[in-house]
C-alpha cells in the first residue's frame, strides 16, 4: 500500500490568513489611541475569528442562508453560542461609536480587548491551532479616559 501525499484543505490557508488578522488585529487594538478605536479594532478582530470557524467549516456554503457570522456561527460551533450573543450585542455598540452617538469608555474598550482575545483562545482549540502569547499584557494606555 502507499502513501499519497495529502494536500490541506482548500480552505486552510483562508483560515490561518484570518487568524493571523484576527491577531493583528488585537494587536492593533491594544496600541490604538483611543477608546473608541480599541473598541472598534478588537471588534472587527473578533469578526475575524469567527469567520475563520466558519472557513473551517466545509459543510457550508457561504452563498447560503443567514450572512450575519453571529447568527451562522452557533450552528457551526455550537459551543461558541454565548460568544456569538455576547459579540452581535458588541456590534451593535460598536455601530453607535461609529456614528458618534457613544462615547466609549476606556475599561470597556480594555475588557473588549481581553474578551476577544479568550474568544480567539477558544476558536484556536476549536480549529486545532496553538494560542500563543498574550495580547492584553501590551495594552497601552488611551487618550480617553473612561
Amino acid at each position: 500500500m502507499s502513501a499519497h501525499p495529502v494536500s490541506p484543505a482548500p480552505v486552510a490557508g483562508a483560515v490561518l490568513d484570518l487568524v493571523d488578522r484576527t491577531r493583528i488585529g488585537l494587536l492593533q487594538a491594544c496600541h490604538a489611541e483611543t477608546a473608541d478605536e480599541r473598541f472598534r479594532l478588537a471588534h472587527l478582530a473578533a469578526l475575524r475569528a469567527a469567520a475563520a470557524v466558519l472557513a473551517a467549516d466545509a459543510r457550508r456554503n457561504p452563498r447560503s442562508g443567514p450572512r450575519n457570522v453571529w447568527a451562522v456561527l452557533p450552528g457551526v460551533a455550537p459551543e461558541l453560542a454565548e460568544w456569538a450573543q455576547f459579540f452581535e450585542g458588541t456590534a451593535r455598540r460598536r455601530a453607535l461609536v461609529e456614528q458618534g452617538t457613544v462615547l466609549m469608555p476606556t475599561r470597556e474598550a480594555d475588557d473588549l480587548v481581553r474578551q476577544v482575545e479568550a474568544f480567539l483562545e477558544l476558536v484556536l482549540v476549536h480549529l486545532g491551532l496553538p494560542m500563543g502569547e498574550s495580547f492584553t499584557a501590551c495594552v497601552a494606555p488611551t487618550s480617553t479616559a473612561g
